[in-house]
């Protein structure tokens, strides 16, 4: 299990990306003691500004690690109980007998039942999952939308349930994040941002990492292009926009280097106690936005490969830009990739996403830094 960085490696790895069509992309690996840092392609198509691997970057879902983190701290204080109705803290927004039957634990690991409220705050996306009947108009109109929170949530709770809760396999919704972060604006007595802040950013010892408050991110960063599947063609900048469609379910801004420093501090007992993260990383399948069923815990989920041991840590986008960001079991080994566009596959005559080289050159990529 003992692979040293391979930096000649790693730097053709992140290289092949950018060949393969990533417009640019940056990335950390550390290994017990040992750092690589690495950077390719643009952060601006039009100007040819190089990225760079201390970056700012929007990290969407790796957010939900964060937040999950956040309620946990308050199990631990005894404000909150994990297997609690979520209806007797907040009985307006989840009421009636789904308010009794869905617990805090269902909202932080997706096996709530409730709806993504997605597809009802943005028109253009009303028909997803299918992709073909989608477009991009609502990502422009929205740009500077300031959704308010509540609405977001009546939105999701007042959809079609996507199962029972507590049923499996669990469904990915950020209606479950949007009431957690609810919930802890009622136990703590402020804002979710402030709290996840206080609590969680800074006890981790993060400099460059922020949940925003307006549209803009500040310090060095790249633009992020959105391709819609082909739709938008060219991709079109998004990295100015209003977070409050997510809020601090996917609104994080940070960087390689804090992303690592933050799993590493989560997984050495720093952010949560030892029995919290092990409830962190009790896993059930949750089918994903892609479709796809995967092992998920409370706000984090394994990857596994033969031999190499197990890695733990969440994935993000935002309309434009992705990161991913996993550290393994024993704390040693980390990675964490930030690029910035999103939804490069075409869709095929199935309407399905169809192959991209992007997707082999960042699987190789994530294998090399993992796994040596």
């Amino acid at each position: 299990m003992k692979n040293p960085l391979d930096s000649a490696a790693l730097d053709a790895a992140i290289e092949d990306v950018h060949r393969a069509g990533m417009p640019g992309l940056f990335a950390e690996v550390r290994d017990d003691g040992q750092v690589w840092r690495g950077a390719a392609g643009v952060a601006d198509v039009t100007t040819g500004r190089p990225v760079t691997a201390g970056m700012r970057h929007r990290v969407g879902s790796i957010t939900k690690t964060f937040t999950a983190a956040a309620v946990l701290q308050q199990v631990e204080s005894g404000h909150l109980g994990l297997d609690t109705p979520i209806g007797r803290y907040l009985p307006k927004l989840v009421p009636g007998e789904r308010g009794d039957a869905i617990t805090v634990r269902m909202l932080i690991n997706h096996t709530s039942g409730l709806a993504e409220y997605l597809p009802y705050a943005y028109p253009s996306l009303k028909a997803l999952p299918a992709l073909a009947d989608t477009g991009p108009q609502s990502l422009d109109d929205h740009r500077l939308t300031r959704f308010d929170p509540a609405e977001l949530i009546e939105m999701g709770v007042g959809a079609p349930a996507v199962g029972v809760p507590g049923g499996t396999p669990g469904v990915y919704s950020n209606t479950n994040y949007l009431l957690l972060v609810q919930l802890l604006e009622q136990v703590t007595g402020t804002t979710a941002e402030r709290y996840i802040t206080r609590n969680v950013i800074e006890r981790a010892g993060l400099r460059d990492t922020e949940l925003p408050a307006g549209p803009h991110v500040t310090g060095p960063h790249s633009k992020l292009y959105e391709a819609w599947f082909g739709m938008i063609d060219p991709p079109r900048d998004y990295s100015v926009y209003d977070m409050s469609w997510v809020g601090p379910s996917a609104s994080l801004i940070s960087t390689v280097a804090d992303l690592n420093r933050f799993y590493g501090m989560l997984l050495a007992g720093k952010i949560v106690s030892p029995s919290s993260l092990a409830q962190m990383q009790h896993t059930g399948p949750v089918i994903s936005q892609e479709g796809k069923t995967i092992d998920y815990g409370l706000g984090l989920y394994p990857v596994e490969s033969p031999g190499q041991g197990t890695f733990w840590g969440h994935g993000g986008t935002v309309w434009g830009g992705g990161a991913l960001a996993m550290i393994r079991a024993d704390g040693k080994r980390q990675m964490a990739v930030a690029v910035n566009m999103q939804r490069w596959n075409r869709l095929g005559s199935s309407g399905r996403p169809q192959p991209h080289p992007i997707d082999d050159a960042l699987a190789t990529l994530y294998r090399i830094a993992m796994y040596g």
